[in-house]
C-alpha cells in the first residue's frame, strides 16, 4: 500500500494523515456506502469492456528524483485504463477506456506521467522505451536548452521511436523551474491520450516550502480514448468536445481521495508552493478560495519581487506553468480549488465535479464533514 497522501509532493505520509484523523474517526466512516446523485452523460460513463479489463490501471503521478538514480531514466509507454472518478456519485463513473500512459522505470504506469525531478548542473539520460509499444513516440521537453537531436521532434530531427525499438535523449537541466514534457509524435493526439508531464529543475540551493506540490490540469474529449479502445465512437482534434476536466488525471470528488487524488493537505502557518502545469489544450483559470496567493516563477522564469501581488485567480494557458506561493493563514477548514470556467467543475451535467481539489487543514481531517467528503471520494479506510 502507498505511503503517498495527497497531492505528489512533500505532505502527509500515510500515518501523518491516520494520526490526523484519528484512525477511527474520518477514516472508519469513510468505508460506508457513498450517496449518489445521478450518473453522468452517457460519453463519461464507466464503460470497461473485457478488452480494456486486460490492460492494467494507472496509477497517481509519482516523484521520481533522476538524481537520487545517477541522472538517468527509462521512460516506458504502455496502454492503460485511467478510471477518473470510479464511483456512483456526483455524476459518476467516469473513466477513460484507454489512454497512453508513460512508465519511469519499473514503477506503475500513470496519467499525467511520472514527475521527473533534477537540479540544476546535473543533467538526465531519459531513454524512451518503446520496446513493448504499439506506436510510434518521441519525448520532447519545454523550457531548457539542449542539442537539437535530442529537440523530440520527428519531423525536424529524424528520429522517431517506433515499436520495438529505444532511443536516449540528453536533457541538461540549464534552465531551472518547473517544465513540461510531452510525446511530439502526432501531438494532436498522442497528448490527448495522455502522453505527458512535469519536469522540474531545482536551482542550486533551493529551498523547499514547508509543503510543496505538483498539479497539471487538463481537459478531455473521451471520445478520442474510446475510439482508440474500439468503442464506436469519433473524434477531431479540429472539432473537440471536451467532456473529462481533471487535476492530476481525476475528477472530483476523486480528487480528494487522500491517496488517489490530490487534496493540498497543509498546517496552519505553513508556507504553500504549487507548481501548476496545463497539459490541456484550453485556457484554465484556477482559483484558490480564502487564500491569497502570489505568481512565483512562471515557465521557469522567476517573477521579480517588484511584478508580485497578491491574487486569488491564476489563468494557465496550454503548456504554461505557473508556481504560486501562499501562507495556510485562514481558519482552519477545507477550502475548494477549482478552474473559474464553472462549466469544467462537472462531471457531465453533474455539479459540483470535474477540475476542483481543495486546501486541507490537517486540524479538520478528524471531523464528520471531512469523514462526508472521504466518503464521496472513496475512501475505504485503513
Amino acid at each position: 500500500m502507498t505511503d503517498h497522501i495527497g497531492a505528489p509532493g512533500n505532505g502527509l505520509s500515510r500515518r501523518e494523515f491516520l494520526a490526523a484523523t484519528g484512525a477511527t474517526g474520518a477514516v472508519g466512516v469513510a468505508g460506508c456506502a457513498a450517496p449518489t446523485n445521478g450518473g453522468a452523460d452517457a460519453t463519461t460513463q464507466s464503460s470497461v469492456t473485457a478488452q480494456q479489463s486486460d490492460l492494467p490501471t494507472t496509477s497517481p503521478p509519482q516523484v521520481v528524483n533522476v538524481d537520487e538514480q545517477g541522472g538517468s531514466v527509462s521512460l516506458k509507454t504502455a496502454p492503460a485504463y485511467h478510471e477518473v472518478h470510479p464511483l456512483e456519485t456526483m455524476g459518476g463513473p467516469v473513466d477513460l477506456p484507454q489512454v497512453w500512459a508513460f512508465q519511469a522505470d519499473d514503477r506503475e504506469p500513470s496519467v499525467p506521467g511520472p514527475i521527473l525531478r533534477t537540479t540544476e548542473g546535473n543533467d538526465m539520460e531519459v531513454t524512451l522505451d518503446n520496446t513493448d509499444g504499439q506506436h510510434p513516440h518521441t519525448v520532447h521537453f519545454h523550457g531548457v536548452t539542449k542539442d537539437w537531436k535530442d529537440d523530440g521532434v520527428p519531423t525536424t530531427t529524424g528520429i522517431t521511436v517506433n515499436p520495438g525499438e529505444k532511443h536516449t535523449y540528453s536533457i541538461p537541466a540549464n534552465v531551472p523551474g518547473t517544465h513540461l514534457y510531452h510525446c511530439h509524435f502526432q501531438t494532436q493526439r498522442h497528448i490527448d491520450m495522455g502522453m505527458y508531464g512535469i519536469f522540474r529543475v531545482d536551482p542550486e540551493g533551493y529551498e523547499e516550502a514547508d509543503k510543496e506540490y505538483f498539479m497539471t490540469v487538463k481537459e478531455w474529449d473521451s471520445s478520442l480514448n474510446r475510439m482508440m479502445a474500439g468503442e464506436d465512437a469519433s473524434y477531431s482534434p479540429r472539432d473537440r468536445h471536451p467532456d473529462v476536466f481533471t487535476v492530476n488525471g481525476k475528477s472530483a470528488p476523486r480528487t480528494l481521495h487522500p491517496e488517489d487524488g490530490s487534496p493540498i493537505i497543509v498546517s496552519q502557518g505553513d508556507t504553500v508552493r504549487v507548481h501548476l502545469v496545463n497539459g490541456g489544450y484550453m485556457s484554465h483559470p484556477m482559483h484558490i478560495h480564502n487564500h491569497r496567493f502570489q505568481r512565483v516563477e512562471k515557465d521557469g522564469g522567476v517573477v521579480p519581487e517588484v511584478a508580485r501581488h497578491d491574487m486569488d485567480v491564476t489563468n494557465i494557458a496550454p503548456a504554461e506553468r505557473h508556481t504560486i506561493e501562499f501562507t495556510a493563514d485562514s481558519q482552519p477548514g477545507i477550502y475548494l480549488m477549482h478552474c473559474h470556467k464553472v462549466n469544467h467543475v462537472m462531471n457531465g451535467t453533474a455539479y459540483p465535479g470535474g477540475m476542483l481539489t481543495g486546501v486541507v487543514y490537517e486540524s479538520v481531517m478528524d471531523t464528520d464533514i471531512f469523514a462526508q467528503l472521504m466518503e464521496y471520494a472513496g475512501y475505504e479506510g485503513a
